[in-house]
């Protein structure tokens, strides 16, 4: 296995097959991969631990490629390199195939059959283009997030396919391969020389269902995936417009991050890749966040994405029936307990401990909750003019949890670890969860509710504009504090006021000048705001894109443009964003790849395409 240094965080290239997720490192070395799902115990770790396991297919003696990309619209990584002898191409994808009846699924928990399904199959073409090349594979599962090592054996009487268990975990690791490949403990490890032209492959499988047996199969499977991710782009609705290509991997990383047995969408593919280097905001974002996962449908109803939207309104409706009051998030097959623990024994990515699995933040009273949902469902209705009962039972107890806990205080957007407050974010989307929940009811001729659900939100409007906006006339973080934050650039864009009004514009311009590092936003002040860790941390991609969509709506269409040129620069070199970025660097922080920054871009996105030109 690789045993260079961390990479940084955004060069990490992301595969799905939307039951797990890997990421795989410049050096050809995948260094994260959870099994049988994304929340479930790597037998991959080096992006924590570099002893926690790898897998690295490559030259023998070149660690930092020539080039990288996905194959356009899909999530088939392409990585080339140049050696003195020859260059070599390495393809990776999780493989798609046709619907499989798994008779393990829990039919509670599950959608009804599609045409597409995970293969359960990690594949890595190799191609010798020209010249010749030393080719190295080595395998190393270490299960359980580092503390398992695999045992391999034959399971023939060749030397290309080895199966690895390990005491303690129920996952049996298969790797099929047209290279021998021996065993050296817990590694599986083979050599060869390829001149022009010469094909290989390795499949890492972990189910019944069959790898591929030859470089043919391999590649015919390889563009069915490719043409899985093609079909899927194929149904959004994009611009012709310069920054399609962002909106595209936007896209298809919201769909990789997708759960498709449940529908649910998870906040990251990782836990605990840091938000300051070397500090303790270190966090499981691997669960299905109500509030990320509703934003993803403002992002994925504009594009068209219907499907996506219905399948998480399903999958909301199923975990209401089961539990009466929404939690902040759940797992992605809709678990509720997510107790938080650390483990002690991973030194973290750089060093950066201690590395987490669990959030407690589920235990959290998060008041927006209520009002992000009542949105994305309210976007979606509107032009349909029907909302199905058993949703519309759902979304009447979350209007009324707001209408008889919007007074009390909770630990906002920010799942802050200090002490509940009056966030005035939360006040905010809970006047959503109000209006929206009476604009619905209108919509079904229930006019007492609406009548009653629009008192309690006009009360709540009056409550938040005489608390919540500081002498300045600009939104204030809580109704006790002068402090400013950037969940309140969300004021504009739920429509709580018009965006002409002068605190709408106080407010988005005191963020954009005073909240703000090299032109890029922070969440608040660190110093200033309790939210129970020390430290710093780097500037939120999320609320710099939110600044995007809130310059152009006040009006500020060419600044808002500049920032939103200025931030795709920061994209990773494959299009992706982690949590947040270093200002002074661009180094990316946090878990990755993260899907509220990439819904957040498509918005801003849209925003710029209606108010003026692309970058110049």
């Amino acid at each position: 296995m690789c045993a260079s240094s961390f990479p940084p965080i955004e060069s990490y290239g992301f595969l799905s097959d939307c039951e797990t997720t890997a990421l795989v490192a410049p050096s050809g070395n995948v260094e994260w991969l959870c099994l049988p799902r994304l929340d479930s115990p790597s037998v991959f770790g080096a992006i924590l631990d570099r002893g926690a396991g790898g897998f690295r297919v490559g030259p023998a003696d070149i660690m930092v490629p020539a080039a990288r990309r996905y194959l356009p619209g899909t999530m088939v990584l392409e990585t080339s390199w140049g050696t003195p002898t020859g260059w070599l191409v390495v393809c990776d994808v999780l493989l798609m195939g046709p619907w499989h009846h798994d008779a393990e699924r829990s039919p509670t928990h599950c959608r009804a059959p599609t045409d597409y399904d995970a293969e359960h199959v990690l594949l890595r073409t190799i191609r010798c283009v020209n010249g010749e090349v030393q080719v190295n594979l080595d395998c190393e599962p270490i299960f359980g997030y580092g503390l398992l090592p695999g045992r391999w054996e034959y399971p023939g009487v060749d030397y290309h396919e080895g199966l690895c268990r390990a005491e303690g975990s129920d996952v049996q690791l298969r790797l099929t391969t047209d290279l021998r490949i021996g065993f050296e403990a817990s590694r599986a490890i083979g050599r060869t020389l390829l001149k022009d032209g010469d094909r290989r492959f390795c499949a890492l499988s972990w189910t019944g269902h069959e790898p591929p047996r030859d470089c043919d199969d391999a590649q015919r499977r390889l563009v069915w995936t490719a043409h899985h991710w093609q079909h899927w782009l194929a149904r959004g609705a994009f611009p012709d417009h310069p920054f399609r290509a962002h909106l595209e991997r936007s896209a298809l990383t919201l769909k990789g991050l997708s759960y498709a047995p449940t529908g649910a969408l998870a906040a990251a593919a990782t836990t605990s890749l840091p938000e300051a280097p070397g500090g303790e905001r270190n966090f499981d974002y691997r669960y299905s966040w109500i509030r990320d996962s509703s934003f993803a449908l403002w992002a994925l109803n504009t594009l068209g994405f219907e499907w996506e939207a219905d399948d998480y309104r399903r999958f909301i409706t199923e975990i209401a029936g089961r539990y009466i009051d929404l939690q902040v998030m759940y797992g992605v097959g809709g678990e509720h307990d997510l107790t938080e623990s650390t483990l002690d024994h991973l030194h973290g990515y750089r060093g950066a401990r201690p590395v987490r699995i669990g959030n407690d933040a589920f235990q959290h009273r998060q008041h927006d909750v209520w009002g992000t949902i009542l949105d994305s469902v309210y976007l979606h209705t509107k032009t349909r003019d029907r909302l199905e009962d058993r949703l519309w039972g759902v979304l009447v107890h979350q209007v009324e949890s707001a209408v008889k806990h919007w007074r009390e205080p909770d630990r906002g957007i920010w799942e802050v670890r200090g002490e509940p407050r009056h966030f005035t974010s939360s006040k905010v989307m809970c006047w959503v969860a109000m209006d929206r929940g009476a604009r619905l009811a209108r919509l079904r001729e229930e006019w007492d509710r609406a009548e009653r659900w629009q008192r309690c939100a006009d009360e709540v409007h009056a409550d938040v504009l005489a608390n919540g906006v500081d002498e300045r006339g600009v939104f204030k973080q809580d109704y006790y504090s002068a402090t400013l934050d950037a969940s309140l650039l969300l004021v504009p864009l739920v429509r709580f006021l018009p965006p002409d009004d002068p605190r709408v514009r106080a407010t988005v311009l005191a963020i954009a000048d005073e909240l703000t590092v090299n032109d890029l936003v922070l969440r608040y002040r660190t110093e200033t705001t309790d939210d129970g860790f020390t430290g710093v941390e780097g500037t939120f991609a999320v609320c710099s894109f939110w600044l995007v969509s809130a310059l152009v709506e006040i009006g500020e269409a060419e600044r808002g443009r500049r920032l939103c040129c200025k931030l795709l620069s920061f994209a990773g070199p494959l299009g992706l964003y982690a949590e947040q970025i270093q200002p002074d660097s661009g180094r990316h922080l946090g878990n990755f790849p993260q899907a509220l920054t990439h819904l957040a871009l498509i918005n801003a996105v849209f925003h710029v395409i209606r108010g003026g030109e692309a970058c110049s």
